[in-house]
């Protein structure tokens, strides 16, 4: 057993929560479950248990996986799993996250994406990797709902799929309050250190999130938050 490196085949779920989501979501990719020996029996053992052996998924008690992988001392299951990839919806809503480069950021905003029920998400490289084990852990399970794809460019990206564009911009020409936003639509976000290219106010409909004169910008993270709510809340009206 060795560190999670990105040109590996698997990857890891740190934690019994996180473990169940991938049993529950992606029980297909399932290599094997980790169990250290300090674990205690509960409820949530004995279903992950269950599972496992319904699905001939190996649980293997090793402690040495723990201290090289898990950099947390409550954690006392790991699942492993194989990476996966796979075709975004053609008529679904997307985000497009331009050359992302934080891994805790990048799973932050796939649990916001699930959380208000976008499930695709396109990756233009170059970029993080989705299976980075911080990524895994804060998107607390959500990367195992989600469809996705990495692209080359954002233009191999255009050539497939022909929603509406909103890349969100500080020299925008719309307010995010004032956007109307037309199904299927694209949410597009630059990296976190230099935002979209200049070129992107000329693809789709550019848009800003107001905010005070007091900050210079909002991270990365909270900006793809709120344009994701304020382009689903009318989904939610009636919950």
């Amino acid at each position: 057993m060795k560190k999670y490196n990105k040109k590996d085949s698997c990857s890891y779920a740190l934690g019994a929560t996180l473990t169940i989501e991938m049993l529950e979501h992606k029980i297909e990719y399932a290599k094997r479950v980790y169990f250290h020996s300090t674990l205690e029996r509960n409820e949530t053992v004995l279903k992950i248990e269950e599972v496992c052996r319904k699905n001939n998924i190996p649980i293997i008690q090793s402690d040495k996986v723990f201290r090289v992988l898990s950099e947390k001392e409550n954690c006392y299951i790991i699942g492993e799993f194989q990476k996966f990839e796979s075709k975004l919806s053609k008529d679904k809503n997307h985000i497009v996250l331009v050359n992302p480069s934080n891994s805790g950021n990048l799973g932050t905003i796939i649990r916001s994406m699930v959380g208000f029920g976008i499930y695709d998400l396109a990756i233009i490289k170059p970029a993080v990797d989705i299976f980075d084990l911080k990524t895994i852990r804060a998107s607390m399970g959500a990367i195992f709902n989600i469809r996705f794809s990495y692209f080359d460019s954002f233009s191999d990206y255009s050539k497939e799929y022909k929603n509406n564009y909103y890349p969100f911009m500080l020299q925008a020409k719309e307010k995010l309050a004032l956007t109307k936003f037309k199904t299927p639509f694209s949410l597009i976000f630059g990296n976190e250190a230099t935002g979209l290219p200049k070129e992107f106010l000329n693809i789709g409909e550019s848009v800003i999130i107001s905010h005070s004169k007091n900050i210079d910008s909002l991270n990365l993270t909270i900006a793809a938050s709120i344009a994701i709510y304020e382009s689903t809340k009318n989904n939610f009206n009636n919950r």
